[in-house]
C-alpha cells in the first residue's frame, strides 16, 4: 500500500509513523524544510519539500499509484485542494483531509465534501473531536478516559485507583463474584509508567491506571465500585476561547444542564468574538496565569478547570494554579509527547492528546480486516478495537479459553443482536459479533488478521 501524507508537524509526522509500521509505503510532503529533515532523520519513509496541492508535486510523490491522501497541513484550503487534485488528476481512492475552519463545518454546508464537488471520503477535525472527548470525561468524574464503542452500547474508561478503592489488591478473577451484575471488563493497567496486559490473578494497586470495557448502562455503578462518586460539574473554567474552548462552551451551554461556565483568553479580539457567540457563557480577556484574574473568575468554587489554549506551557501552568487556588479537576491539553509523563506527578487529573485523537481516526480507515474503530490508548500503551467477527475467522464456535489468542490481546466485550456481553473463559462467538478488544502495538497485524480468515492461517 501506498501512502502519501501532506503536512510533517506533529499530526502529520504521527500518522507517518504509524503508517510506516503497518508496512506502508509513506511520503510526506512539506514546504518547511526543517521538518522534512526531521521527518527523514527519524522514519523510515520518503519525504519532499513541496507544497502539497501542487499537482506536480503530488506527482512526484507517486500519487499515480496511491491508495490513500492524508492531508492534514495546517491550512484547510490547502488540505481540500489537495484531495481534490489527487481525486481529478490521479484517481486517488481514499482522501482524507483536516478541516480545521467551524464555516466548512455547519450542517448547512453538507453537500459541500461529496463526489461531485469536494470528493473527499473522511473529515477529520480535531478540534471538535478534542472538545467531544472533554464533554465525555466531563459527564464521567473521575474517568481520565471515556470511549464510546459499539454504538455507545459499552465504553472503554480509564480510573487511576486511589488507596482508598475498594477493588485494590482483589485478584480480578473475584470481580465476577463481588459483582455478579456489573458487566465490566478490566483490558489494561499501567503501573509506573509500565503497561501491563492483565490475567486473572492480577490485582490493581494504588496509583494504577485501570482501562475497563463496560456496559454504559452501567458507568456509573462501575465508577463507585472502584470509588469514585464524584459529583458531574456544575462550575467549568476553560482557559482558552479557540475552536476548543469555544466549542466544548457552545456544548455545555447546549446540554441544558445548568453548568455554569466561564472562559479566559488573552487576545481581545478573540474574546469579543467568543462572547457574542455564546451569550450564556462568561468570557474573560487577560492571562490566564494572573492569580488576580483566576479569583476573579471563581476559580476557587470551580470543579473543574479545562485548560485548551494553544500553549502546552500555559495550559500546565494554569492548570496547576487552578488547583492550587481551589479548582477540584483540571483537565488539561498537552500536545508535546514529552510533557505527558510529567503531568501525573504534577498533580493533573486529565490530560487530552489531540495527536492520538486524530490518529486513531485516521488508523480505522487503514486497519485490514473488519475493523471499524481504532482508539490508541496513552503513550503507544495500545489500542482498543472495534471488529466484527467473520464466519471464516478461528474464533468463532469456540470458547475464548480455546481460542488462541495472540499474545497481549483481552476480549473485552461483545455487542449481539443488540445485547451487550461482557467476554467470560466459556464466551462462545459468533459471525456478526461486534467485538470489542484490546490488543498492545506488537499484536495488532495478527489481530487484522484474526478477523480476517482463520486463525490457522498465520
Amino acid at each position: 500500500m501506498r501512502a502519501i501524507v501532506c503536512g510533517a508537524g506533529q499530526v502529520g509526522s504521527s500518522i507517518a509513523r504509524e503508517l510506516a509500521a503497518e508496512e506502508v509505503n509513506v511520503t510526506v510532503i512539506d514546504q518547511r524544510p526543517d521538518l522534512i529533515k526531521r521527518i527523514s532523520d527519524t522514519l523510515e519513509v520518503q519525504a519532499l519539500v513541496g507544497f502539497a496541492s501542487h499537482p506536480d508535486v503530488l506527482e512526484a510523490a507517486g500519487a499515480r499509484d496511491a491508495e490513500m491522501i492524508i492531508a492534514v497541513t495546517f491550512a484547510d484550503e490547502v488540505n481540500m485542494v489537495a484531495c481534490q487534485v489527487a481525486h481529478s488528476l490521479f484517481n486517488v481512492p481514499t482522501k482524507i483531509a483536516r478541516v480545521r475552519a467551524r464555516s466548512y463545518l455547519k450542517p448547512d454546508w453538507a453537500d459541500l465534501f461529496t463526489r461531485s464537488h469536494l470528493p473527499i471520503d473522511v473529515i477529520i477535525s480535531p478540534e471538535i473531536e478534542v472538545a467531544r472527548a472533554i464533554r465525555r470525561r466531563l459527564a464521567v468524574p473521575g474517568a481520565f478516559e471515556v470511549i464510546p464503542l459499539a454504538g455507545d452500547r459499552l465504553r472503554l474508561v480509564g480510573v487511576r485507583c486511589r488507596e482508598d478503592c475498594p477493588l485494590v489488591r482483589t485478584p480480578l478473577r473475584q470481580l465476577t463474584t463481588l459483582f455478579p451484575e456489573l458487566r465490566i471488563r478490566i483490558v489494561g493497567i499501567r503501573r509506573d509508567e509500565r503497561p501491563i496486559v492483565p490475567r486473572g490473578d492480577d490485582q490493581m494497586l494504588p496509583g494504577d491506571d485501570v482501562y475497563f470495557v463496560v456496559d454504559t448502562r452501567q458507568v456509573g455503578r462501575a465508577m463507585a465500585a472502584f470509588g469514585h462518586l464524584e459529583p458531574e460539574a456544575h462550575r467549568v473554567l476553560i482557559i482558552g476561547a479557540g475552536n476548543i474552548g469555544q466549542g466544548l462552551a457552545e456544548d455545555l451551554a447546549a446540554s441544558d444542564s445548568g453548568v455554569e461556565v466561564k472562559l479566559i483568553e488573552i487576545d481581545k479580539e478573540r474574546a469579543e468574538k467568543v462572547a457574542q457567540a455564546c451569550p450564556r457563557a462568561i468570557v474573560l480577556n487577560g492571562d490566564a496565569l494572573d492569580p488576580e484574574l483566576l479569583a476573579e473568575a471563581g476559580v476557587g468554587r470551580v470543579e473543574t478547570v479545562v485548560a485548551v489554549s494553544n500553549d502546552d506551557e500555559v495550559n500546565i501552568l494554569a492548570s496547576l494554579l487552578a488547583k492550587r487556588s481551589g479548582a477540584q479537576r483540571a483537565v488539561t491539553l498537552v500536545n508535546k509527547l514529552g510533557y505527558g509523563p510529567l503531568t501525573r506527578p504534577l498533580g493533573i487529573d486529565v490530560v487530552v492528546n489531540p495527536r492520538a485523537i486524530t490518529v486513531s481516526t485516521i488508523l480505522q480507515h487503514i486497519r485490514r480486516g473488519r475493523i471499524h474503530s481504532v482508539h490508541l490508548l496513552s503513550d503507544d500503551f495500545g489500542e482498543i478495537l472495534e471488529a466484527e467477527a467473520l464466519e471464516t475467522s478461528g474464533l468463532v464456535g469456540v470458547p475464548l479459553r480455546e481460542a488462541r489468542l495472540p499474545p497481549g490481546v483481552i476480549i473485552g466485550a461483545l455487542v449481539r443482536g443488540g445485547e451487550v456481553q461482557v467476554a467470560r473463559p466459556d464466551t462462545v462467538l459468533a459471525a456478526g459479533d461486534r467485538v470489542v478488544l484490546f490488543a498492545v502495538k506488537e499484536s495488532v497485524k495478527a489481530v487484522e488478521k484474526l478477523f480476517s480468515v482463520r486463525l490457522e492461517f498465520f
